[in-house]
């Protein structure tokens, strides 16, 4: 084959104008992707993460490992994604609680979940539930707030992240009540500590909360969306209980390093979108308890925008103090 050197050199800086060399560019992926979860193994970004990352691995031929990353609020995961090399080959599998809870509670954080982040494709939405042990005296959430009531702060609740405790204080906020917060490194945790009777109450999102209700573990007391669900259709709304219009609900979305490739990313969130297009893949978060939760990138980005104003909003009315 002939060499042709103004083809070479056009080749050469197409080359260096992405910064990537020529195998990724033209065979994407040809090694291992790493994704990286802030949260711990039983929580909904894990469990989505695990199952997209199978499907991913059977589209791609190559591996998508997860890889879990816990605790100081989902800093030490999303920091490692935020500074990894923007080649596609580092995801994050974020959260409301890492992609935007976060903003609306800490002054100070090691990364910007906007600047530092392209968007690729959401996943699922996962309503929440209010729980207590299962050998809890209160039965009703009126028994649960008749409590608090008579005791301000004296009742402690779990907190597996910021966006839980938001959660919380939300609900705390609308019925006039107080409590005193335990903070744990994920729902799972936190979860599992509510069930062996350590902590009063907390609010958790569907998937992790409700294993530990079939089992005996866990009763719940209202879901936090705004009707009831099919796995617990006798369990209350929280507007039924008297906060009319009460809705919060956890989600998980793919991220990557701001400045991948936007060809890279588009074939990411294709992907991403196709497989939980499928109907396996409805059927398996619609019994984790959520729905899916699909858009593209752009759509992803307006709805993690809206999100940190909405939350904001809501740190400023309930008065959650800012760390």
């Amino acid at each position: 084959m002939a060499f042709h050197p103004l083809k070479h050199c056009l080749l050469a800086a197409s080359l260096a104008l992405t910064g990537l060399p020529a195998a990724a560019q033209s065979d994407f992926p040809n090694r291992p992707v790493k994704v990286i979860v802030s949260l711990p193994p039983g929580s909904g970004a894990d469990t989505t993460a695990r199952f997209i990352s199978q499907h991913l691995s059977e589209k791609f031929k190559q591996p998508f490992v997860v890889e879990n990353r816990p605790g100081a609020n989902s800093f030490i995961g999303a920091r490692a994604v935020a500074e990894a090399a923007p080649d596609g080959y580092t995801l994050f599998v974020g959260s409301n609680s890492s992609m935007v809870t976060n903003v609306a509670v800490f002054r100070s954080m090691p990364y910007d979940p906007v600047k530092d982040f392209v968007p690729v494709e959401r996943i699922a939405r996962f309503a929440m539930v209010v729980v207590v042990p299962a050998s809890s005296p209160y039965k009703t959430l009126d028994n649960l707030v008749e409590a608090a009531r008579k005791a301000p702060g004296r009742l402690n609740y779990a907190s597996g992240s910021a966006g839980y405790q938001v959660a919380v204080e939300l609900f705390h906020e609308r019925f006039r009540i107080k409590g005193n917060p335990i903070t744990y490194k994920g729902t799972a945790p936190a979860m599992t500590d509510v069930a062996a009777g350590n902590v009063d109450y907390s609010i958790g999102e569907i998937s992790s909360v409700l294993p530990l209700i079939r089992a005996g573990r866990l009763r719940a007391l209202a879901v936090t969306d705004t009707r009831r669900l099919k796995e617990l259709p006798q369990v209350p709304t929280v507007a039924e209980s008297g906060a009319s219009g009460f809705e919060v609900f956890a989600w998980t979305g793919v991220f990557a390093p701001a400045k991948v490739p936007e060809r890279i990313v588009k074939a990411l969130s294709d992907a991403v979108r196709e497989t939980m297009q499928q109907r396996d893949s409805v059927k398996f978060i619609e019994n984790l308890g959520g729905s899916v939760f699909s858009g593209g990138p752009q759509q992803l980005r307006q709805f993690q925008l809206a999100e940190i104003q909405r939350t904001r909003e809501i740190v400023k009315t309930a008065g959650i103090p800012v760390e």
